[in-house]
């Protein structure tokens, strides 16, 4: 029969973390709950929704977490209620003992509120990882390769296979994470320090933004293991496993070529800002481009929307050089690429009007390169 203490913030903190991976529409009822398993050394919280499972673990050393275990055990509760009491609870300590018949009470100040819970045998056993050589990545340099590659991932479900990054180690160092929805690209590319095992996998992109809101900027390190179907990342207190995309993913080295017409360097600041007045008026016409003309030294925008009016603005630039060209885009697809770029500046190649063109960060600071295709207009 579980009994313990603990403080409120530090539980309710993890208990949230966990909850990112328990879905309110479950397809298995029983995937609503929270695992709570309480032994010698500490506590395990386990949400699933499964696709991603979260296991988080509160030390007894932890002094932050103010716990005290009395005896263990392992019972389930209703997820989301469960957490909305504990946020409830008036003083900053709770206590959490286990009654018959799968009843839980807890006591915080003068209150006490008893829970009905269930027999944790009714949870699904999490398929294991083998955790034999870790691939080891600081967690702020995964955390930014997901941020610039995973916004141009399919929200579509038609192809499944473009819903994911594609994430591979080539010549056991470098590391390579490619998205697509086949109307943009983002691709980032580093050398890891320490070498590891090749890999290529599929990750949904779903997964990868929870991975980044679930580890917490001071967890320094993450450990990442693979099986045939899922992934592991791992660190200290945090064990964070999703399923992996099944399929082929499609050649994207083939749509990048060194060659190009045109190329312009800009601010960055400066051409996103532009493209968000563009949008503004281009989002309120049907087919919502904006027309981006080169000729001589001067780079201007144009929107024509019937319905709302007319953005003309001139762009001011870093650099230009090559040749004359008019090609028109979405301005959501250039603004989200700005978005993910951390250099001052950002060089855009161009090959035709109706020739994908390229992104990168205009002082060469890392291996990265984003590419859009333009709409073909009369």
């Amino acid at each position: 029969m579980i009994s313990f203490a603990i403080n409120k913030a530090f539980f309710l903190h993890a208990l949230n973390a966990t909850k990112r991976a328990i879905s309110t529409k479950n397809a298995i009822p029983i995937l609503s709950t929270i695992k709570i398993e309480v032994a010698t050394s500490g506590i395990t919280l386990t949400g699933s929704n499964g696709q991603i499972s979260i296991e988080h673990f509160i030390s007894v050393e932890n002094d932050n977490a103010g716990l005290l275990i009395t005896s263990s055990g392992a019972i389930l509760l209703e997820a989301g209620f469960f957490i909305n009491i504990v946020s409830s609870l008036p003083d900053v300590t709770l206590d959490f003992k286990e009654m018959a018949n799968y009843q839980v009470q807890i006591t915080s100040g003068k209150s006490e509120i008893t829970l009905k819970g269930k027999d944790v045998e009714q949870y699904p056993r999490l398929q294991e990882v083998d955790t034999n050589n870790p691939l080891s990545m600081e967690t702020k340099t995964l955390k930014q390769v997901i941020t610039e590659t995973s916004f141009a991932a399919s929200t579509q479900e038609s192809r499944p296979i473009l819903t994911g990054v594609h994430i591979m180690l080539k010549d056991n160092q470098v590391f390579k994470a490619v998205a697509t929805d086949s109307h943009r690209m983002s691709q980032r590319q580093l050398n890891l320090e320490k070498k590891s095992a090749d890999f290529d996998v599929v990750i949904p992109s779903r997964s990868l933004r929870e991975f980044s809101a679930v580890f917490t900027d001071d967890i320094e390190n993450v450990e990442i293991f693979f099986s045939s179907s899922q992934i592991l990342f791992r660190s200290e207190n945090i064990s964070f496993y999703t399923r992996l995309l099944e399929g082929a993913y499609p050649d994207t080295d083939r749509l990048l070529t060194p060659n190009f017409e045109t190329e312009v360097v800009f601010k960055t600041a400066n051409l996103r800002q532009a493209m968000e007045r563009a949008f503004l008026v281009s989002n309120a016409t049907q087919n919502g481009t904006v027309k981006l003309e080169i000729t001589g030294n001067a780079v201007s925008a144009h929107v024509n929307s019937p319905e709302v009016g007319k953005v003309n603005e001139e762009l001011d630039v870093e650099e230009l050089s090559g040749s004359d060209l008019t090609i028109s885009f979405n301005p959501t697809y250039l603004i989200e690429a700005l978005k993910a770029l951390k250099s001052e500046t950002v060089r855009v190649r161009f090959l035709s009007p109706v020739r994908p063109f390229t992104l990168t960060p205009g002082d060469d600071s890392e291996n990265f390169i984003q590419l859009i295709t333009p709409v073909r207009t009369n």
